[in-house]
């Protein structure tokens, strides 16, 4: 039975959410012997090799490199809820024409327990310079390749599209090295980077059905959503794949709806809204985005590489659209969604609303979409300007009555929660970020931050900056709830 506390917390106004999912939660940890961790899920050990699936797909390293691998009893996987909940966020899964794996030593020798060789990568790359054979140029192709997976496995996407440009420099044509980089680009939220390298793959491979799924993706954070459309359609038309088709029917549905909007545009947000949102709103919207930009991007140290996507629609059409849930009063999904009916000038109310989910629009983007969803609606809380005073109280009450505030159950999507445990949920996660912010400063959630697009767990994330368990996390946030508002 749940206490007066929480029948409480029943009533926050909850009002606006990320569709952000946060991708695979790990099962299996693999612990490098240089000390490095990976979270992944599928893990097998075969032929020398481990492999495993993340985020970024299915992943090998040498089995010399690892210490060990923890198993947990069973995979959670954030994929997994409703319809509405998956229709919320269009997940981008890797290129099927991987590169083929190489015979050449080199490829081999380019990692040396758990760490790259790269002395071994420099010589390579001053030999080919030096004399561009197919024998020097296929050596360090090969090992440039395979120190691009090994960045991909410990999560870092920018070093690893850097060794593949390395390998592009040598073979502008190899189309499997051109998808790849292409999405790690998309990975990091680079749609424009990664559309040059997608339309020079379907240059010299007209009918490559991976080169028309990424060109898909592309355009979709791009907000041309209009060309998404015709580029899924090019790859179910290739090669029909279920992720496509469920992504072509959701932008189908957005452009549909959106054919008729008008558009407005700054530097850094590409606006579109339907005839009942009267202009002046339109470019109050803007302004007061851009205004927030600065701010977010300066509290986190981040500056998102593309324009962000802004839809105002009716209160219906909202629902309609997005399929969220009756609770949630905004939308984030890559694109900012805000029913606005019945507003002709900006309100303060509105204002919040903004804030919050462009917050959504650059924690997502930082962490590379692995931020779990708690400290996601946590930050967009606080920066948004929400504090827990109204709700201490019932917080403190409920925790001290067993009230599990499971911040590992709170990780992924919230769509499909009921009213009041999404409610519950919100307020706790407010409270445990003003307890980490009162622990740390900004500058440390910004490295929070930078660990988790690195491909640290959340927990292991906040305790190495912070030096805190999850379950130090709760009893502090109840202690700061108590010193800070009683």
């Amino acid at each position: 039975m749940q206490s007066s506390a929480a029948h409480s917390l029943r009533c926050l106004a909850v009002l606006c959410f990320a569709g952000l999912l946060s991708g695979i939660v790990s099962a299996d940890t693999i612990y490098l012997k240089n000390g490095r961790k990976i979270a992944a899920t599928h893990v097998t050990m075969e032929n020398g090799q481990v492999t495993y699936e993340t985020s970024a797909g299915f992943l090998s390293l040498p089995v010399s490199i690892v210490d060990h691998v923890v198993r947990e009893a069973a995979p959670l996987d954030s994929t997994a809820g409703t319809a509405a909940d998956r229709a919320a966020n269009l997940p981008i899964a890797p290129p099927s024409a991987e590169l083929a794996p190489s015979a050449d030593p080199a490829a081999g020798s380019a990692v040396r327990d758990g760490s790259l060789d790269l002395n071994l990568l420099s010589k390579l790359e001053s030999e080919a310079n030096a004399n561009p054979t197919p024998t020097s140029i296929q050596r360090v192709i090969a090992a440039e390749s395979a120190a691009a997976q090994f960045e991909i496995s410990v999560g870092d996407f920018k070093q690893a599209a850097a060794h593949y440009d390395v390998g592009l420099r040598f073979n502008p044509d190899s189309v499997p090295l051109l998808l790849e980089t292409a999405y790690l680009h998309l990975r990091r939220s680079e749609y424009s980077a990664a559309l040059n390298l997608l339309d020079r793959a379907r240059r010299i491979e007209p009918d490559s059905p991976d080169a028309a799924k990424l060109s898909g993706w592309a355009y979709y954070g791009l907000n041309r959503v209009a060309d998404a459309v015709n580029e899924w359609k090019r790859a179910q038309s290739l090669k029909p794949d279920p992720e496509v088709q469920h992504a072509l029917e959701k932008a189908e549905r957005d452009a549909e709806e959106e054919a008729g909007y008008r558009e407005g545009e700054t530097t850094h947000f590409r606006l579109r809204y339907n005839g009942e949102a009267a202009p002046d709103l339109a470019r109050d919207v803007l302004q007061t985005l851009e205004k927030e930009f600065d701010e977010i991007s300066s509290t986190l140290n981040y500056v998102p590489p593309e324009q962000i996507g802004v839809v105002l629609y009716t209160n219906q059409t909202f629902t309609d659209i997005t399929r969220a849930p009756s609770w949630s009063g905004a939308l984030n999904d890559g694109r900012i969604r805000v029913p606005v009916e019945g507003l002709s000038s900006m309100t303060a109310e509105l204002a919040r609303v903004l804030k919050h989910e462009l917050t959504h629009s650059f924690v997502g983007q930082k962490t590379n979409g692995h931020c779990p969803v708690w400290l996601q609606e946590g930050l967009a809380q606080y920066m948004e300007g929400k504090r827990s005073r109204t709700n201490a109280g019932a917080l403190i009450s409920a925790y001290e009555n067993h009230m599990d505030f499971s911040l590992g159950s709170y990780e992924t999507s919230w769509l499909n929660l009921p009213r009041d445990i999404a409610g519950n949920a919100y307020a706790w996660s407010l409270a445990t970020v003003e307890a980490m912010l009162t622990a740390g400063t900004m500058d440390d959630m910004s490295r929070i931050l930078d660990r988790l697009s690195a491909g640290s767990t959340a927990e292991d994330a906040i305790h190495a900056t912070l030096h805190d368990s999850y379950a130090d996390l709760n009893q502090f946030t109840v202690n700061y709830l108590r010193k800070a508002y009683y």
